[in-house]
């Protein structure tokens, strides 16, 4: 929460001209509604439950950039889409940033206590061996540009063969 995926991912699709989607954006689409309202209706299973789904689907899909949830990563059967459709990389920032880059989302239900850099540690510790454990490509997006990021991620992108040099 918080790495910057959804404006990383945005700026990398625009770069090589595919397509951007960001799961969570997807959930609310279809349902109608925030995640936060979902997680307060149905709880995090719920919630979890049309995560499942969605990544799924759009892990079928060629030609895509997607943004998954923070915690989409706790599912072995999103791991296992994510890895086997697409490249995947892992976008990660000090627990500092996080908390400074989330400090005014009201948006984030995992986050509406009175600590939130406790619940972002804690959040880590269980995701950050997932996050790493299925990642090809890890980037240290802190105080980074989302340039630079960007740049970053296609040039490795390239280096392993998955897009020409006139792509991007």
């Amino acid at each position: 929460m918080g790495a910057g995926k959804t404006t990383i991912g945005k700026q990398l699709a625009k770069a090589l001209h595919l397509q951007f989607i960001d799961s969570d954006r997807e959930i609310e689409s279809r349902t109608g509604v925030g995640i936060s309202v979902i997680f307060e209706l149905e709880g995090e299973a719920g919630f979890r439950k049309r995560e499942r789904a969605v990544i799924n689907e759009l892990s079928e899909r060629a030609d895509t950039v997607i943004a998954t949830g923070g915690g989409a990563v706790l599912d072995p059967e999103n791991r296992a889409d994510l890895k086997r459709s697409g490249f995947v990389v892992y976008l990660c920032a000090d627990v500092e940033s996080l908390v400074e880059r989330t400090a005014k989302d009201t948006k984030r239900p995992l986050l509406q206590t009175d600590d939130p850099a406790l619940r972002i540690r804690q959040i880590l510790e269980v995701r950050e061996p997932l996050y790493r454990g299925m990642a090809d490509l890890v980037v240290e997006t802190g105080t980074r540009s989302v340039r630079a990021v960007v740049d970053e991620i296609i040039k490795e992108l390239r280096a392993r063969g998955h897009f020409s040099a006139s792509r991007a």
